[in-house]
């Protein structure tokens, strides 16, 4: 369509120009084009041009140069579309999807059929979600050019996506029959037809599924995927022996496949466990190299066959040594008996290699061959394995120290060592047992990352970031270098240290850090939608787009949102004080010789500041420099994204409104983690302060649904009754909501009452028993006496690690108020019950422990 501004020929041949120099990505030609239309007196305001220039300075990175141009621009000629789709492009490049839409819609009233307009607006609605603008795109598109294969493709996906399978295969079909047919079968079209198969299983409709892939399997190119959807879709409808050769035929092809001998055995239809046994005996003879024969009969044998079956598998692991036998068979300690028979067998090879060399004195008496003398080094492995497992301490070590004695080279055996301290909550000695196995293979990459854990776990951020300096790029800090790799492993380490260490700004910082990876990867999809489309990888587009609409529930983000939100909670309750207001209260009442040693400390710290901000700026020089490096050798790619705000700690830990920052975090994990009752724990926790009685309900209702006798959940529901005898006035029609609900929650008891029938209903269950006396102090302050000695009261030997550090910490953070000498008496019982805790040690004692250690660790690192 003509523009309604349009130029003479000579300088409508150079706009021309200036459209191909853009497309060639020759910024600098173009600007020096666009100069020459609007040096002219006649078209200095000319609108395109302005648009085009604008357009070519965002690729060179000057931003408001841009954007003044293209408003400039359209303000000169609304009624073109180039102006209007230039404005959506620069929206685009700023990640403002939803203005760009708009802008693309107005550029199309102007030219409803430009395809190049309509294809940005389907990128974008595909990417925002909206997938019946999508639809009517798609449709658009396929209407204007119906002889290209990517019209056909996306306009079946617009209606798969919207659940219309019929449509969409209908589509496809379609699209199927218009195509020459060949002998010969490309990728392509191979993945058309399983794409097309997909549509039909997802539709429900199984047996035309099935049809399909039999009629068409000659032409489809991926054999494995058609053997394992045909023998999936035969079980679906119960064709039991048809799907039964196409298993074994898969586990002839790949006998390391669990999920194979799982559907086998589906098809074998048996549930008797003797005979699966006897179906992996025979596999196990059928592919003897096969570890998973061997090792699936473990999961369903029991009794004297189980102590058959697992002694020849221990066998032979500890005599070919490998090290992950445990791990392997880890899963089968959920299952007292079976414990019981590991125990036995593992404690009778010990004293048998000791003694004889052999794994029983049957093998003696028979006469075999005695076994490797490294049988006996992994024997000691797996049981400092197996009593670590079962959190027994003492013999843990006593056999992980005779391991190493035996070969003090073995570096898994550090590593154990480490594990160890580490469950027996002595983080610190874990640290350096890590470290010693780090310093044995410098070049592992593995166990670098493992010391590195230990040392965040210990609270050692600063050492931590220098061990895996080893493994980073030398030109900028470790720290930085992570954060681009997004290694969200060491961050979401890092915000929990430095929650910790109640460096609040630092575990936020690394919060957003965490948040900012999972928006990029979101991003990152955009450049998908049209490679897959022209590839034909549509299976694996689809599975990306789904993946991408749950990625937020990955347990990396859950954690670093989780840390977020208790961290902006714990800030709305104790607000940091500005350093003017840390100022005035210092220097208020202070005697004079106090004050001067104020004013000295004052100072010093004043100085490290300034020494720090001017590191802080040669760093921030040299990012620059890096970012400008990066930009020169991107600059003719795409239009730099925009910059992000800068995560500064001290203003992070000083919110506006901390409860909406927390909320920020919390919506994701409220629609992609609504199975987990901790969401909505603390969801509730942010709506007790915000005072929103509603949502506080349906986070309880929310909760209750998944698991009704969460104790945790019971200090909900106490507290919510709590707000409603403190809420005075209530709007009528919430009051209406809230009594209907209340009389099935609380079913016409009071606090009390509810606290009490939890303490009859679990008096064995400490976590119930240590809510139900914080619960008895919220209700009233009087009965701390009696809270406390219902938590001091619970018997010790059934405590773990973990139930014993959440009770001191209860007693310690002021849950039961100040109770400073409950707290040192619980704190000497935690000590007797866990002897290697730090937590539960002296703090003299702990704080030189972490000095010595430390030292240590400077020594080695330095020679």
């Amino acid at each position: 369509m003509p523009s309604s501004d349009p130029l003479p020929p000579k300088e409508s041949a150079i706009f021309r120009k200036i459209l191909k120099c853009y497309e060639m990505k020759q910024y600098k030609n173009g600007l020096k084009l666009a100069k020459q239309i609007l040096t002219n007196p006649k078209y200095t305001e000319h609108g395109e041009t302005l648009a085009m220039k604008g357009l070519t300075l965002n690729c060179l990175g000057r931003k408001d140069e841009a954007y003044d141009h293209v408003r400039r621009g359209l303000r000169n000629d609304l009624k073109s579309h180039v102006c209007w789709h230039v404005y959506g492009l620069l929206q685009r490049s700023d990640k403002k999807y939803d203005e760009a839409i708009k802008c693309y819609r107005n550029a199309l009233k102007c030219e409803k059929d430009n395809i190049q307009i309509l294809r940005d607006l389907s990128l974008l609605q595909i990417q925002m979600r909206d997938l019946e603008g999508y639809r009517e795109t798609r449709h658009q598109l396929f209407k204007l050019r119906p002889s290209q294969h990517a019209s056909w493709i996306g306009f079946a996906m617009s209606y798969h996506l919207l659940g219309d399978f019929e449509t969409a295969n209908s589509i496809l079909e379609t699209f199927r029959q218009s195509q020459s047919l060949n002998e010969t079968y490309d990728y392509k079209h191979s993945e058309l037809l399983l794409y097309q198969n997909q549509i039909l299983q997802e539709s429900g409709n199984i047996d035309k599924a099935l049809k399909h892939l039999e009629d068409f399997s000659a032409q489809i190119v991926d054999k494995l995927a058609v053997k394992e959807t045909m023998g999936e879709l035969c079980l679906k409808l119960g064709k039991f022996s048809t799907a039964l050769p196409i298993w074994e035929g898969l586990i002839k092809r790949n006998p390391e496949n669990t999920l194979y001998y799982q559907k086998f055995i589906e098809a074998k239809q048996t549930k008797d466990s003797d005979e699966i046994v006897n179906i992996y005996k025979k596999f196990q003879s059928e592919y003897p190299y096969s570890i998973c024969p061997k090792r699936l009969p473990l999961n369903v044998a029991n009794g004297d066959r189980f102590s058959e079956i697992v002694d020849d598998y221990l066998r032979r692991g500890l005599r070919k040594g490998v090290p992950p036998l445990f791990v392997n068979v880890r899963s089968l300690y959920q299952h007292d008996d079976k414990v019981k028979v590991i125990s036995e067998l593992i404690h009778g090879y010990h004293n048998s290699l000791k003694s004889s060399g052999h794994f029983s004195n049957a093998d003696k008496e028979a006469a075999l061959p005695q076994e490797p003398a490294s049988a006996l080094l992994w024997t000691l492995y797996f049981m400092a394995q197996h009593y670590d497992h079962l959190r027994d301490t003492t013999k843990a070590l006593e056999y992980i120290n005779a391991a190493i004695e035996h070969t003090p080279t073995l570096i898994e055996l550090f590593v154990t060592k480490g594990r160890i301290y580490k469950h027996a909550g002595d983080l610190v000695e874990a640290f350096k047992w890590l470290d010693e196995a780090q310093s044995l293979d410098t070049a592992d990459r593995y166990i670098n990352s493992k010391c590195a854990k230990y040392m965040l776990r210990a609270n050692m951020v600063k050492e931590a970031e220098e061990i895996c300096a080893k493994f980073t790029r030398e030109d900028v800090s470790a720290m930085e270098n992570l954060n681009e790799m997004q290694c969200m492993w060491f961050q979401t380490e890092c915000a929990l240290a430095y929650q910790r260490l109640e460096r609040w700004g630092d575990a936020l910082k690394k919060c957003h850090e965490v948040d900012r990876h999972f928006s990029e990867i979101i991003e990152d999809q955009f450049d998908f939608h049209t490679y897959c489309m022209r590839k034909m990888t549509l299976r694996a587009y689809v599975g990306l787009l789904r993946l991408e609409d749950v990625l937020r529930q990955h347990p990396f983000y859950f954690k670093a949102a989780r840390c977020a939100i208790e961290v902006y909670v714990r800030l709305y309750d104790k607000p940091l004080k500005t350093e003017q207001q840390v100022e005035e209260f210092d220097t208020e009442n202070l005697p004079p010789s106090e004050l001067k040693k104020l004013r000295n400390k004052q100072r010093k710290a004043k100085k490290k500041a300034e020494l720090e901000t001017a590191q802080a700026v040669q760093a921030q020089v040299k990012k620059e420099q890096h970012n400008k490096s990066r930009q020169l050798q991107n600059q003719d790619g795409d239009p730099e994204a925009p910059q992000l705000d800068e995560l500064v700690p001290e203003k992070l830990a000083r919110p506006d409104d901390p409860l909406e920052k927390a909320i920020d975090f919390l919506r994701p994990l409220q629609v992609l983690a609504k199975e987990c009752i901790k969401t909505h724990l603390l969801a509730f926790e942010i709506y007790y302060r915000k005072n929103k009685l509603l949502l506080m309900l349906q986070s309880i209702k929310r909760a209750k649904s998944l698991d009704p006798i969460d104790p945790n959940l019971h200090t909900c529901i106490v507290k919510f009754y709590k707000a409603l005898k403190v809420n005075g006035e209530i709007n009528e029609h919430v009051r209406t909501v809230i009594d209907k609900e209340t009389k099935l929650l609380f079913d016409g008891r009071d606090a009390d009452a509810m606290n009490q029938d939890v303490l009859k209903k679990f008096p064995n269950s400490f976590h119930h028993v240590l809510q139900v006396a914080r619960c008895m102090y919220e209700l009233d302050a009087t009965k701390r006496n009696t809270a406390v000695q219902l938590v001091m009261s619970f018997d010790f030997k059934r405590l773990t690690l973990e139930d014993a550090t959440l009770a001191y910490n209860y007693f310690t953070t002021g849950v039961f108020g100040v109770c400073e000498s409950s707290a040192n008496e619980y704190k000497v019982k935690c000590q007797q019950r866990f002897p290697h805790a730090l937590l539960f040690k002296d703090q003299q004692s702990c704080e030189n422990h972490m000095e010595n250690v430390k030292v240590e660790w400077d020594n080695d690192d330095q020679q």
